[in-house]
């Protein structure tokens, strides 16, 4: 058991700061730890006591007589980092510092806080806090926090940043009788943060979702690695605040003034596959419906009511939301028809009348869940008519048990409906008061299943270099560097573009005039004059940029004028000349941007470009790398994304292919050199035959020269092209050993499909007989950060073929990883095994695990020999035999 496992599910603790005073924290928190004193020891530390609520006190965690799990420590905040130190040579697993007065209280604070971390990196004991609540299991009886609201066990975890707002969202949870599988307020987030418990939320089985009040990420890298790895099996609910506070930091580019920190963090969220909401009421309203199982195959609802205003109400919600009013079929028509009076709507909403008994209702809502055209069906009441309020719940209940598709019913009213409502929570039927409520949560459920679907989507191969040469592009930054300035001009810039395929229009710098005619000459006109200073950031603001020159003497006369403009403009500018570029005839101006965001590093944004792209605010943004699926994503999330792709007045659409490549290039760019703070590609212009680089600039971060992490600026991993190796089997056929990537699906799919019963038995322990797109999903788009897998790809008459991979699977919180490796029954004992497992070793030391193992079949007598041949220990297991190779 780790120590955040043996913390968080102790069987011994320690209360440093209890107290027998009434009404003080000390006190109510030894009440909440006694409630579970059957499962667990407690110790009450407090040199003023003897004893505490019956129990015997200790004067300090020294004295305690056995090894203690967790210590919670609710003393003033100067004499913390004291106790926390004689935790530490007591090798305590975990402590929860519910004290305040640390960084929240100013400079002072800090200190203590940064004693209280060092500290930790010293002894390896895991902090929760401090200025935290501390956390509660309702299952395991501990609560380790000093609320008086003790909620119910349930299958919802809540994680709060904020103490005081979590306290207040508990309080509500408990009073409306939502269960919990876990809270936890962070507070600072010293050690453990979001990542730390989503990844222990991960293992638990009592969690179904997970919902989250965030106010900052933490580490954004540990964030996005644990919440794409729980998502794709468990719904993550966030609400972040903040949405409208702009950074008041200075930025160069457009890409700085557009993508704000709350834009960021809805990309984030989006690429880990978790879902923002809005209210705190949503946050409970999707956990209970949200269900990876069992979601909205589309956005088109059928409202079925027995009142026509609230059917109305039920409409606008649809479009206000962005759903669709489902089109009834004609065979639905028919169906209704036959049941309902003949005054009914015959349209969606389904009016049923205020007469509708429990039979009307039941026949319509059969009636729509047959429809192909209804992805969902929300079930409004009024209490009027012959339908009995319970009698009605019950048998709603009955048809959506049957799963066909979602179904979330509004009981509308008080006291008369309560009893039914009763019944909807209890067989796990979605209900509300409204139904603006129901429409909304319906609207949450879809896009979260829509969010994962593209998310996931099977990227196309693209001719893209994974690896450009790109050497001589860091001397560059250092010499811009060493000669005093942390902007490029155009003339490296395009070095850059060139050497990541980024078409741009061709282009000479010129020194004089005549410089320019004869650059002008050998393009052909028309040209463009910019202005070439590495300090004029912003060219056209003080005239630095000439368009249209379509002849010498016309240029001469620009050539001149716009020097004057700039001398005028930008005195004391440096000069190095003007670029004189090869005019481009384009139908759409598009950005195409990257910054440096505080919390999540790097990210990528895409939009409507030119002159105004401020004014349009017409832009997504991405968290880089990108495949081709992510590039076509960042893009449809823009308006000017349906003009691109299918054309717009008397515009054609542009190559989306060829446009998705250049932003995959982009991304790869950015993925490669962490130096760039802010870098525009404004305009990029596009056409249907051609897409060009116009005019760009970049910003260095001298900062980032310093750091020895390549990938420091990513939150997340990028595809690690230093385990791609050329090697030989022993019969001299030619392999290529390479990381697994999304792209990789197909040959996947034939590699395992195309395995021996024996073969595939071995490695899965049971005989594969079919391959979903998700199977493939979770074997292809990993976490390199807690994945690898290195396929064994040979080519056979120009076809790639895989025969081969060895995948370690790292276990999150932990120092050890388990590998699995499956070749080809042909290339077999061709020593192709032992090459892939030195590879494993080695991925295994630069992750630095302790150890890895392997789950071995006992008549798997290759791999339990090959095993033994690289140092592995065999012990027998229930499964067969467990390999262990200790790495340290």
């Amino acid at each position: 058991m780790g120590k955040l496992e043996s913390m968080l599910s102790p069987r011994v603790v320690a209360l440093i700061g209890a107290s027998e005073k009434e009404g003080t924290i000390g006190n109510q928190i030894m009440k909440n730890l006694l409630a579970g004193k059957e499962k667990r020891k407690i110790y009450p530390i407090n040199p003023n006591y003897q004893t505490v609520l019956g129990l015997k006190c200790f004067a300090s965690i020294t004295q305690v007589p056995e090894h203690v799990d967790l210590a919670v420590i609710a003393i003033p905040a100067k004499s913390v980092p004291a106790v926390v130190e004689e935790c530490g040579k007591c090798g305590v697993d975990g402590i929860v510092i519910i004290s305040s007065g640390f960084r929240e209280a100013g400079e002072e604070g800090a200190k203590l806080e940064q004693e209280i971390k060092k500290l930790q990196e010293r002894y390896g004991f895991r902090v929760l806090g401090p200025n935290c609540l501390g956390f509660i299991r309702p299952h395991d009886s501990i609560n380790a926090t000093f609320l008086r609201s003790q909620p119910e066990p349930g299958e919802i975890a809540f994680i709060s940043q904020s103490g005081a707002l979590g306290s207040a969202i508990l309080d509500w949870a408990v009073s409306t009788h939502i269960g919990f599988s876990m809270f936890a307020s962070l507070g600072s987030m010293l050690d453990v943060d979001f990542g730390d418990l989503i990844d222990y939320l991960g293992e638990d089985p009592r969690t179904r979702s997970i919902i989250i009040y965030m106010e900052g990420v933490g580490s954004a890298r540990k964030f996005m690695s644990a919440a794409r790895g729980f998502a794709r099996n468990k719904p993550i609910i966030i609400l972040k605040p903040g949405k409208y506070a702009e950074s008041a930091k200075a930025v160069k580019s457009h890409t700085g003034a557009l993508a704000g920190n709350f834009e960021v963090y809805r990309a984030a969220f989006r690429r880990a596959g978790v879902l923002r909401v809005d209210e705190i009421e949503d946050l409970f309203n999707c956990a209970s419906v949200l269900d990876s199982r069992y979601l909205p195959a589309g956005p088109n609802i059928a409202v079925i009511t027995n009142a026509g205003g609230p059917g109305v109400i039920a409409a606008d919600a649809i479009m206000d939301n962005f759903g669709e009013i489902a089109d009834l079929s004609d065979e639905t028509i028919a169906a209704l028809s036959k049941v309902l009076p003949p005054q009914w709507s015959r349209g969606n909403p389904v009016d049923i009348l205020g007469d509708a008994d429990v039979e009307r209702y039941s026949k319509a809502v059969e009636a729509c869940l047959n429809d192909p055209k209804i992805d969902g069906i929300v079930v409004l009441y009024t209490p009027q008519g012959a339908a009995k309020s319970t009698d009605l719940a019950k048998r709603i209940v009955e048809i959506a048990k049957k799963k066909l598709k979602p179904i979330l019913t509004v009981w509308m009213g008080e006291n008369e409906v309560e009893e039914a409502r009763r019944i909807f929570y209890e067989n796990d039927v979605p209900t509300y008061p409204t139904p603006e409520k129901a429409i909304k949560t319906y609207m949450y459920m879809y896009k979260y299943k829509r969010n994962l679907e593209l998310l996931y989507e099977t990227p196309e191969e693209l001719s893209v270099d994974l690896s450009p040469p790109k050497s001589h592009l860091k001397l560059i930054i250092r010499r811009a560097v060493a000669e005093g300035r942390t902007n490029l001009t155009q003339a490296e810039i395009d070095k850059f573009f060139d050497a990541y395929r980024i078409p741009r229009p061709e282009a000479h710098l010129a020194k004089n005039e005549d410089e320019a005619a004869a650059a002008a000459s050998r393009l052909g006109y028309p040209v463009v004059l910019k202005i070439a200073s590495p300090e004029i950031i912003h060219k056209t603001d003080i005239g630095g940029v000439v368009v249209g020159i379509s002849s010498e003497e016309n240029l001469r006369k620009c050539y001149r004028n716009l020097l004057e403009s700039v001398k005028n403009a930008a005195p004391k500018a440096r000069i190095d000349g003007v670029y004189v570029q090869k005019m481009k005839k384009f139908d759409y101006e598009l950005i195409l941007g990257a910054k440096k965001d505080k919390d999540f590093g790097s990210v990528i944004l895409f939009g409507q470009g030119g002159i105004g792209v401020e004014f349009y605010r017409d832009f997504s943004i991405a968290l880089p790398p990108l495949n081709q699926t992510l590039a076509r994503r960042l893009m449809e999330e823009t308006k000017i994304y349906r003009a691109l792709s299918h054309g717009i007045r008397n515009k054609p659409p542009v190559d989306m292919k060829a446009l998705e490549e250049i932003v995959v290039r982009f991304s790869n760019l950015i993925v490669d050199f962490p130096e760039f703070a802010e870098i525009d590609i404004n305009p990029l212009a596009a056409s249907r035959d051609d897409i060009t680089a116009l005019d760009a600039r970049a910003t260095i971060d001298v900062e980032a020269l310093k750091q020895t992490d390549p990938h420091a600026h990513l939150s997340i991993l990028p595809y690690p092209t230093k385990y791609v190796v050329p090697w030989r089997l022993k019969d001299g056929t030619e392999v290529l050993l390479r990381p697994i990537r999304p792209e990789d699906e197909k040959i996947e799919y034939e590699f395992i499909k195309g395995l021996s019963e024996e073969t595939s038995r071995f490695r899965f322990f049971r005989i594969i007989k079919e391959l979903s797109h998700e199977d493939l999903v979770r074997f292809c788009n990993i976490d390199y950060d807690r994945e690898m897998a290195i396929i064994a790809e040979i080519t056979e008459a120009g076809v790639k073929k895989e025969i081969g991979v060895a995948r370690l699977i790292t276990e999150p919180g932990k120092k050890r990883g388990e590998f699995a490796i499956v070749l080809a029954d042909k290339y077999q004992g061709k020593g192709l095994g032992t090459k892939l497992m030195d590879m494993l070793i080695e991925i295994a030391q630069e992750k630095r695990l302790e150890s890895i193992y392997g789950i071995i079949m006992r008549e798997n007598k290759k791999m339990i020999r090959l095993a033994q041949k690289m140092g592995f220990t065999i012990r027998p297991s229930e499964e067969g035999y467990v390999a262990t190779l200790d790495l340290i």
